[in-house]
């Protein structure tokens, strides 16, 4: 009689690979709900990457996010992180960054949760260069609740809520942290992810407000209802439109149908921070 073929076991991928970030993410809550194609992954590595590389554990930061898609990062990362309201992650950080100012404080949300009801906590806070670092995932809609047009979408796109296509003039988000007094301004595209971790590297050990914008598709909504394709056709065409210009006045850093896309590191200007300023009122009131 042949002899029986013995099937060889097979690993489970869940517990037989370890991440190489393991120590920053709670593997328990992995697997992600990030859709296939979607950036957000990949803006997650690049944080944890970047935190590796600058030698920061959860003794040395705290995150914060909002709501929606990119909300959902601080729920997997194995650190000092807070879930908070839509549109109230800059106004949380803003305490925390006060309250324990030997952390450095990280803000990770979406274009809506940050620049639509939470517009006017972040100018407030890169006015006073609130000492935090924003990274802002760009995915030009709210992709969690249905994929409404937001203060992101380019003129002419559409949303569940523009059917028709926006004609609501959009941010341009380097622009406005630059105007509003962010010390450190950027932008990529979740394509380029060594910059990324990079541009991350940087905001962090800038003192004071710090900005980062990753452009990222969102195959689900709005790259379907766009007909721009998958996860892998939006990548393609950042690899083909993607200019980078590094100190380039943010100013003409708007996106849209038909326009590159400007990428680089637009500001690095340190000024002193909210916390420097006011512990120097202080020392001069208590010299009187």
């Amino acid at each position: 009689m042949p002899a029986k073929s013995r099937a060889l076991p097979t690993p489970d991928l869940l517990t037989d690979v370890r991440h190489p970030m393991e120590k920053y993410l709670r593997m328990d809550r992995l697997p992600h709900i990030w859709c296939s194609g979607c950036g957000l992954g990949t803006a997650l590595s690049c944080f944890t990457y970047a935190l590796d590389e600058l030698g920061l554990t959860d003794a040395d930061l705290g995150v914060v996010s909002g709501i929606g898609c990119t909300g959902r990062a601080a729920g997997y990362l194995n650190l000092d992180s807070y879930h908070t309201t839509h549109g109230r992650a800059i106004a949380f950080a803003t305490g925390l960054a006060l309250a324990r100012p030997e952390k450095k404080v990280v803000v990770i949300s979406g274009d809506g949760d940050l620049f639509a009801i939470g517009g006017n906590h972040f100018i407030h806070a890169a006015r006073r260069n609130i000492n935090m670092t924003v990274l802002c995932v760009n995915n030009f809609n709210y992709g969690m609740t249905g994929g409404q047009f937001g203060p992101t979408t380019p003129i002419g796109q559409k949303g569940t809520t523009a059917p028709y296509g926006n004609f609501e003039n959009p941010f341009n988000l380097p622009y406005l942290a630059a105007s509003s007094g962010a010390v450190y301004v950027a932008r990529w595209t979740s394509l380029d992810a060594r910059r990324v971790k990079e541009a991350m590297m940087e905001a962090i050990q800038r003192p004071g407000f710090s900005f980062v914008e990753i452009i990222s598709p969102c195959p689900t909504n709005y790259g379907r209802r766009n007909r721009i394709g998958d996860g892998l056709d939006e990548l393609r065409y950042y690899q083909e439109n993607t200019v980078i210009r590094h100190g380039s006045d943010p100013k003409h850093a708007d996106l849209g149908p038909g326009k590159e896309i400007t990428v680089g590191c637009f500001v690095d200007e340190p000024r002193p921070t909210y916390l420097e300023l006011y512990n120097e009122l202080v020392v001069k009131k208590n010299q009187f």
